[in-house]
């Protein structure tokens, strides 16, 4: 993936505000790509310093191997969730939250 790409997905995932969250898709739409999957792929390998805790699942859950963790980041910042899930309808951002 070239530079460009990669710190655009970057910028996307930064610009989720504190007690809110986005799916891997609208971040990839809003990174200007087609796959969520490369979304995944950029905060698994250079997301450390981002806030990659506020990116989940298109049903609002997370990845097993990191749920306790996200869930305990998420609720720190006011973040429903019920059965495992976050609950998007109150804290998903709209479409177009970023240019």
């Amino acid at each position: 993936m070239d530079e460009a790409r990669h710190e655009r997905i970057r910028a996307a995932v930064r610009a989720i505000p504190e007690g809110r969250v986005s799916t891997y898709g609208d971040v990839a739409a809003a990174a200007g790509e087609r796959s969520a999957r490369v979304v995944g792929w950029v905060l698994r390998d250079d997301g450390a310093d981002l806030p990659w805790h506020r990116v989940l699942r298109a049903d609002g859950s997370s990845a097993p191997h990191i749920a306790d963790e996200q869930h305990a980041r998420l609720r720190e910042e006011g973040v429903e969730i019920r059965d495992g899930r976050v609950v998007l309808a109150n804290h998903r951002l709209a479409s177009g939250w970023i240019s």
